[in-house]
């Protein structure tokens, strides 16, 4: 299914409702991402396919450089022969970068390859890794969630192995083309063949939790804001 298919049945739905859906199903212990990968900022939403990456940690250490050496070795190996994001150039607008990474301290992600990524057509990334550059990652708003925030460079550390295959993130099969749906209470994936019926009691609960709300918000003399209002 793709992305303008998936915005229709999923927009508006949150993260607890695609929960619901999924226990509707049966799927009562699948979906759920470990709750430590948390979004970076407030108001970070996504929903959209996986494009799914693997990274690995590396056998390889820098050799002794002087400070230039290392700038060079840096730039022509390391970042163009270990650490590569091939992936990049297959984002399709919509994509989720999803990246099983890891968890050696290392900000893998960060203000540059981050903005990249939208760039190139995704609506923002998870990972099992760390963030680095948070600062600017929180100023520019691309959907970043992750496991820590770390202050290290890739070199040395972590390399790039493979992606578009099956991962594990936060104890959760991910498989590509899956559908990722983050927000403020963590990431739950559905697997590709479930996306239309999940999607039919997610919003099944969904709208019986709004009929509550806007029931009490009434009650209270509040201004009915978009949480509650039902088609």
């Amino acid at each position: 299914m793709d992305y303008p298919e998936i915005k229709k049945l999923y927009d508006g739905l949150r993260v607890s409702d695609v929960r619901d859906g999924m226990d509707w199903i049966g799927l009562f212990s699948k979906g759920s991402v470990a709750r430590d990968i948390r979004p970076l900022f407030d108001g970070a939403r996504l929903c959209g396919p996986a494009l799914t990456v693997r990274l690995v940690a590396s056998h390889e250490q820098a050799p002794p450089l002087t400070p230039d050496e290392y700038t060079e070795w840096a730039k022509q190996y390391w970042y163009k022969e270990k650490h590569i994001e091939p992936y990049v150039s297959e984002i399709v607008q919509g994509d989720v970068v999803v990246i099983e990474s890891p968890y050696l301290g290392v900000g893998q992600l960060g203000s540059w390859n981050t903005l990249n990524f939208f760039l190139n057509g995704a609506q923002g990334v998870v990972s099992s890794g760390g963030v680095r550059d948070v600062d600017e990652c929180r100023l520019q708003k691309v959907p970043i969630f992750t496991q820590f925030i770390g202050q290290t460079m890739t070199q040395g550390r972590i390399e790039y192995l493979e992606h578009n295959t099956p991962i594990t993130i936060g104890g959760q099969r991910v498989n590509p083309r899956d559908l990722v749906v983050g927000d403020g209470d963590g990431v739950i994936v559905v697997p590709h063949e479930h996306i239309e019926e999940v999607a039919k009691y997610a919003w099944q609960e969904a709208e019986n939790d709004k009929r509550g709300r806007r029931k009490m918000y009434e009650q209270l003399g509040w201004a009915l804001d978009d949480t509650v209002q039902v088609d």
